[in-house]
């Protein structure tokens, strides 16, 4: 029964649906999941409900499907029916040029360096790409709200750890800002993390480093190629499910691992399989964005989902 209910939660969970779910959120109860009517295939979007709101329509085609055995999945179409802000965020980014892969099974000639969480001592390798520096690590600083992969500090030392949006971007801190606190997190919209905002946000990221925005995900899909194929391009080489026809490269030595997620009720599913990591941009007061990797296809995206969910974080440097 157990395994039933966590396979329906995560069919749930894979589709991000329209403003009107936002709105009855406001009075309904979101901490319940409910499944999808029927099967869904990983080659069409179907009608996803939740049961924070009774009246969500059929989900946008840049939602994320799923298949009923735990096994994630996108659609081909995915890479050419995401949202129009991305494009735009993609084409208009200030970082914006193609980075030179540095990366293959044999050699690596990429440029890396290390950054010290003077916080509780971790450090983390770093990498340049384009005008880039990123973590090549996930995040492992333990805070409120953040979590191991089936509880288990095995997981936090090879996966880092799961952060919802408001412990990403340390919505405490926020909103103890002498000079223009901020009341942020579930329920509540965020000035400085609106779409096109230029405020940085450190978040849970070491001094020096920051939560990265929309607009900084989208000049890391162009720096290595696009979106299309980002997602083969940034993959570690090694540690997600093998699929015929798809070959991660980890060309440029950002080395994204599949952690997996953690869910609103505390079940962790889909590591080995995908990568969710979270971006410092809200979508509206129940959701933020977030950019995607998945086992069986090549692209990454950004998409949006509840802030209550147990995401990785990669930090840019400032």
């Amino acid at each position: 029964m157990k395994k039933i209910f966590v396979a329906l939660s995560m069919v749930a969970f894979l589709a991000a649906c329209d403003d009107s779910s936002s709105t009855s959120a406001e009075n309904k109860d979101s901490t319940t999941l409910s499944s999808a009517e029927g099967q869904v295939s990983s080659s069409s979007t179907k009608k996803l409900t939740d049961s924070s709101d009774s009246n969500c329509e059929e989900c946008n085609d840049d939602a994320i499907s799923s298949s009923g055995n735990a096994e994630s999945s996108c659609s081909e179409e995915l890479s050419e029916t995401s949202s129009s802000s991305a494009d735009k965020m993609e084409s208009s980014s200030n970082s914006e040029f193609l980075a030179t892969p540095c990366k293959t099974e044999t050699e690596d000639n990429c440029e890396y360096g290390t950054v010290l969480d003077d916080r509780d001592g971790q450090t983390y390798k770093t990498v340049k790409i384009g005008d880039q520096w990123w973590m090549a690590e996930n995040l492992n600083y333990e805070t409120d709200n953040s979590f191991c992969y089936n509880d288990s500090a095995e997981y936090c030392e090879k996966y880092g750890r799961l952060y919802t949006w408001a412990a990403a971007i340390d919505s405490v801190k926020l909103a103890n800002d002498a000079d223009n606190p901020q009341d942020c997190g579930y329920g509540k919209t965020c000035e400085v993390a609106s779409a096109g905002s230029a405020t940085l946000i450190q978040g849970i990221c070491p001094s020096g480093w920051h939560l990265p925005s929309n607009e900084e995900w989208s000049a890391l899909f162009t720096a290595v190629g696009g979106r299309a194929t980002a997602g083969a391009k940034l993959k570690s080489q090694t540690g997600w499910t093998a699929i015929d026809g798809i070959t991660n490269e980890d060309a440029y030595g950002f080395s994204a691992l599949p952690a997996g997620i953690r869910d609103n009720i505390g079940f962790f599913y889909n590591g080995g399989n995908l990568a969710y990591f979270r971006s410092a941009t809200e979508y509206n007061r129940y959701y933020a964005y977030f950019m995607f990797l998945n086992y069986d296809f090549e692209l990454a995206d950004l998409n949006y989902y509840y802030k209550y969910y147990g995401f990785s974080v990669r930090c840019l440097k400032d």
